[in-house]
């Protein structure tokens, strides 16, 4: 009797799982649904930016490189594959120039071609966050 208990423990479990619709998403389907807070693409205000570099100095993977030419000269590099997604960057700005945005970083085939230019101050002079003046 007391190896049949397990086996009478489990029958309603596997009746369940029998009977039910699988609990799977739809995605490539449909659209996937994100949760509210979930972190993905960063993005940067080029006129909040400040090139402090404290974004760059605290962040753990090493996902952003800031290129300093002089003061107001400067550029803000994004490298998305190494990122984690974890927001240090954005609570280490004081200016509040960085956000992750509820959206997909998209997979792409050469890894060459991830590095995006998020700031690019040169004499006063802001580009978007394409990279487009």
């Amino acid at each position: 009797m007391a190896r049949s208990r397990p086996l009478f423990y489990l029958l309603p479990e596997l009746w369940h799982s029998l009977v039910s619709q699988p609990c799977t998403v739809g995605y490539p389907f449909e659209p996937a649904v994100l949760p509210a807070g979930f972190r993905g693409r960063v993005v940067v205000d080029p006129d909040k930016c400040k090139g402090c570099g404290l974004c760059v100095r605290d962040c753990p993977a090493f996902a952003l490189e800031l290129q300093r030419e002089s003061r107001d000269k400067y550029k803000l590099i994004y490298y998305p594959d190494r990122c984690a997604y974890c927001g240090q960057c954005e609570i280490s700005c004081h200016a509040d120039a960085i956000s992750l945005q509820n959206d997909f970083v998209h997979a792409i085939p050469e890894r060459d071609t991830l590095k995006v230019v998020l700031v690019d101050h040169d004499k006063g002079r802001a580009c978007d966050v394409d990279g487009e003046e």
